[in-house]
């Protein structure tokens, strides 16, 4: 009966336990390819990340153009806390925004 209980308690710990990253599973994946115009996407694994980004086609004058990007994405700290950060990266290059990152 007590190597029952100890097999049993053994199990449940183990059911308990977090999902090692290593073993994430992508459980949704959307992708809109707009060809040279753009593109949104957004996913989401069994470890509780998740993400969404869209593009688009900027003209920055007569000679020139690039894809301006927006997007953020989530994740669970070690903390058991979610952090998420919203981002932009254009002209002015990769401008990450979260309430846990510092501002200049």
């Amino acid at each position: 009966m007590k190597f029952l209980i100890a097999f049993a308690t053994v199990i449940a710990v183990a059911l308990a336990a977090p999902v090692d990253d290593r073993d994430a599973q992508v459980v949704r994946y959307d992708n809109d390819h707009k060809g040279i115009d753009g593109y949104n996407v957004a996913y989401e694994t069994s470890n509780g990340i998740n993400g969404n980004e869209q593009a688009e086609l900027r003209s920055f004058g007569e000679d020139t153009a690039a894809i301006v990007v927006k997007g953020s994405y989530s994740y669970t700290g070690s903390d058991g806390q979610v952090y998420t950060v919203n981002y932009v990266a254009d002209e002015n290059g990769f401008q990450p925004e979260a309430a846990h990152i510092p501002r200049a």
